[in-house]
């Protein structure tokens, strides 16, 4: 029987980042990694945002590499459109950048990044098996190693770990198999994209004035969303003249949208969008009937885990795939580092029901981002609003603790889960006061108002991106968010044209934002 300290099932992103990682932390620890398919072609999870791109920046040494094999990214970039879905380009409304963003993120090949990153691991030390199908898992308890066997090339054998970890993504064995997976019933929306050649370069289209609005920095590496009501469209461009289009929300429901012909019918249903695509050639398309899942646990003081979409899945706008992979792959590692040190069972136990904790509360708030608020998606006056509240806390409560290792520290940790039901109480309530506005602009004729000929730069409200990362007081931490809140929240009301009272709306206390009460 074949021996190993981590058994990594799954050689897609999440599995074969983790082993890199293991290797670079403690590279006498044995590990082997498993991935079923010899092929390594189109996935999604092209696109990082911050707290993805910092790990895989500062964590895993792959900064170089990055920017000599896949795209820098021009952040995100929304566009909005009439409710007939005719305007010319140059004539939608845009939020978005005029410039390269102060911390760097990418656009990803993930065909190459994939087999990269095994080639990688492989040099690194780890036993990699490709074509590997594992099968007949059982999981060990009260501290008994995990055993398993992999049918390669028409041969069967034995393996042990004392630490087993799935990566295997949607197919999520360990989860399947425990009965670990929940699904989201609240938030029921679908996917489907594909891979395009010849999309026209949007940093050609449309007049000099145009391309003037945003300081000539190029639209075209930005991730595009072309928002509409109740759904949304990316655009995401990928090295060598590829293009990742996809669509989300409650139209890929519908059968007919998930074959090729369907989906390039759709796309073409939007005159921005159809101009685009008008010399463009279909390569591949998927879909996906329900994108959203998650866990009843990510992390088993048995010395089992699940990282990346074995674990959950939230939503694919604002990109928080590689996030979420970061932390998972930070608190596996971390474990698994302090068990290999000799540190006692029940303290790496009382770890990781930290980790897993505080993985169950990032990512209800993000689940928070998403019910109920895919009707905003067409108003880009009610998602500029949208914009600032979301990125504006992202930036200020997970991007800056986690470019600091905060998440590492178990006191943090157990702060951060003191304060979870009043966080969460804050964003349902946002969540309401946004559902509300809708409602009062779509009951009085005025949703699209906002949709022509303005631009909106991204981080106008947000001006602190810049000391993102560096030490901040708790203190001052609660100020920013103090401060976000209330911007949001006066803007809200002043779109409305309204306060509680009639009278002008005045700055709350932060209590007043975590209490069961409506902010309108």
């Amino acid at each position: 029987m074949e021996r190993l300290d981590v058994a990594i099932l799954g050689g897609g992103m999440a599995g074969s980042l983790l082993a890199r990682q293991l290797l670079r932390s403690a590279p006498e620890l044995r590990v082997g990694l498993f991935e079923r398919t010899h092929e390594r072609g189109h996935r999604l999870g092209e696109s990082t945002v911050e707290i993805g791109s910092n790990y895989l920046v500062r964590r895993l040494g792959l900064s170089r590499y990055l920017y000599e094999h896949h795209l820098p990214k021009n952040g995100l970039r929304y566009f909005f459109d009439s409710p007939e879905r005719d305007l010319p380009l140059p004539e939608m409304s845009e939020i978005g950048s005029w410039g390269l963003p102060f911390h760097p993120a990418f656009q990803i090949d993930r065909a190459r990044f994939d087999a990269d990153l095994l080639r990688m691991v492989t040099e690194a030390g780890a036993r990699v098996r490709i074509g590997a199908r594992v099968h007949d898992v059982e999981l060990g308890t009260e501290g008994g190693s995990h055993r398993f066997r992999v049918e390669e090339e028409g041969r069967s054998e034995s393996w042990e770990s004392r630490w087993l970890i799935d990566a295997t993504g949607r197919s999520a064995l360990v989860a399947r198999a425990q009965g670990l997976r929940v699904k989201d019933v609240d938030h029921r929306v679908a996917s489907t994209w594909g891979r395009f050649e010849g999309v026209a370069d949007i940093d050609d289209m449309g007049s000099d004035e145009f391309r003037g609005r945003v300081r000539h920095t190029s639209r075209g590496i930005s991730t595009l969303h072309f928002c509409y009501s109740g759904y949304w469209i990316w655009f995401i461009p990928i090295k060598n003249g590829i293009t990742s289009i996809g669509v989300v929300g409650e139209p890929p429901r519908e059968a007919k949208l998930r074959t090729p012909e369907g989906f390039r019918s759709f796309l073409d249903e939007h005159a921005a969008i159809r101009e685009m695509l008008r010399a463009a050639k279909t390569i591949d398309v998927g879909s996906n009937a329900r994108l959203g899942y998650s866990t009843r646990s990510f992390l088993s003081p048995d010395r089992w885990a699940m990282t990346g979409e074995s674990a959950a899945f939230a939503d694919p706008l604002y990109s928080p795939g590689t996030d979420f992979i970061a932390l998972e792959n930070d608190f596996v590692t971390d474990a698994i580092v302090r068990d290999a040190g000799g540190e006692s069972q029940p303290e790496v136990a009382e770890r990781i029901d930290l980790y897993d904790r505080f993985l169950h509360f990032r990512f209800e708030v993000a689940m928070l981002l998403y019910r109920g608020q895919y009707g905003l998606l067409g108003s880009a006056e009610l998602m500029r609003l949208k914009w600032d509240f979301d990125l504006g806390l992202y930036y200020n409560l997970w991007v800056s603790s986690y470019m600091q290792d905060q998440h590492l520290d178990a006191a943090w940790l157990r702060r951060e889960l003191r304060q979870e039901r009043f966080v969460l109480q804050a964003m349902r309530n946002f969540s309401g006061l946004f559902q509300m506005a809708e409602g009062e602009l779509r009951k009085q004729g005025e949703y699209w108002r906002a949709n022509r000929g303005q631009f909106s730069y991204g981080l106008e409200h947000i001006d602190f991106v810049e000391e993102v990362g560096q030490p901040h007081t708790r203190r001052q931490v609660l100020e920013k968010t103090g401060e976000i809140f209330n911007s949001v929240y006066l803007r809200t009301l002043e779109v409305l044209g309204k306060s509680e009272d009639g009278s002008p709306a005045e700055p709350l206390p932060l209590t007043s934002f975590m209490v069961d009460r409506p902010l309108a």
